[in-house]
């Protein structure tokens, strides 16, 4: 099967790569910087403005959504308009409820405590996190067997951020802690373009309206693949060009990097073509497809399928993933229209 390490590395993977630590200084720092997410925004323009009023730390706030479109920036951009620390940790990185009693422990009066995939907290480690967000104190068991006693300790008010790309892993108990839960969705064309217009600026890279239209439409609407693409581009327009990002420059460089006019790459054509070519269209299970290809369930199912789904190029249904005639059109490949339609998998 193909690495996972390899699969990661894909230009349209919504997942962070080794090298997206570079965009740091292209994201937004204040709420009137970004972009997108209009709704998400002015919610939050709502929540900051009535804790200044109150001269309190924010409530706790969770982001679930696609990979990719900002959880993270949006986790600093409160902690910069609330101007106090934030510190950043992850549910898998917190294995022991030591190791979120120490963080907790270290936060003064009005910090963040962002927990980015938080679904992937352990149990016993969510039971101490708890009464840290509800009553911001801390409880330690001294002891073992009966001579064991429970002890307090306060902690001071701080905020905690959650992000998570499966709202559904999320416990009831974990949620229900937080008092405002925002969605992020795929961004639209206009502002994608100008996130990789703002980007272009900042990186000093001389472009026309045309270029910026062409990467934007192959970004999936996702902010982190779009800088991504921008950043290949204007190796190409360096090394192949005239330093320009214009329409032709973009058109070659995201084609010779295999990202078609839709964002689709490789990965998402293989897949579509298994499920037409192998198995006519389906309907065809997951794990099926996944070995056909020599892929990762979980890749295909958390990267992958999300856009085609949202492009309308698959249909889930109860007896497996169907091609719609949009793939097939994509695809250039002829369309069988008799084929008995399949009722679809209500999500």
């Amino acid at each position: 099967m193909v690495p996972m390490a390899v699969t990661n590395e894909r230009l349209t993977n919504p997942e962070a790569h080794a090298d997206d630590r570079l965009d740091q200084a292209l994201r937004p720092s204040r709420l009137h910087e970004l972009i997108g997410q209009d709704q998400v925004r002015q919610n939050l323009e709502i929540l900051i403005s009535a804790a200044r009023g109150r001269k309190e730390c924010l409530d706790h706030v969770l982001f679930y959504g696609p990979p990719g479109l900002g959880k993270t920036t949006l986790a600093h951009i409160l902690a910069n308009e609330m101007g106090v620390n934030i510190k950043i940790t992850s549910g898998p990185a917190i294995e022991r409820t030591g190791d979120l009693a120490a963080i907790l422990t270290n936060l003064r009066d009005g910090d963040i405590l962002f927990i980015d995939e938080i679904h992937r907290l352990g149990r016993s480690v969510e039971e101490i996190l708890y009464p840290a967000m509800e009553d911001f104190a801390l409880d330690i068991v001294i002891g073992k067997g009966p001579a064991a006693r429970s002890l307090r300790l306060k902690l001071p008010h701080f905020t905690t951020i959650g992000a998570t790309t499966r709202l559904a892993l999320v416990t009831a108990p974990l949620r229900a802690r937080f008092g405002a839960v925002y969605r992020l969705d795929y961004y639209d064309q206009k502002a994608i373009q100008e996130i990789v217009r703002r980007a272009a600026v900042l990186l000093r890279v001389e472009s026309e309206d045309s270029g910026i239209e062409e990467i934007a439409r192959r970004a999936r609407g996702t902010p982190r693949v779009a800088l991504r693409l921008l950043r290949r581009v204007r190796d190409y327009s360096q090394v192949k060009g005239n330093g320009v990002i214009d329409r032709a420059i973009a058109i070659q460089a995201l084609d010779l990097l295999a990202v078609d006019n839709m964002g689709l790459d490789d990965v998402d054509r293989r897949v579509l073509k298994a499920i037409i070519e192998k198995y006519g269209g389906g309907p065809v299970g997951l794990s099926t497809i996944a070995a056909s290809i020599s892929e990762e369930s979980d890749t295909i199912m958390d990267v992958v399928e999300p856009y085609l789904l949202q492009l309308g190029f698959l249909d889930r249904t109860p007896q497996g993933r169907v091609a719609t005639q949009l793939a097939y059109e994509h695809l250039q490949i002829p369309y069988n229209n008799h084929k008995e339609s399949q009722p679809r998998l209500i999500p």
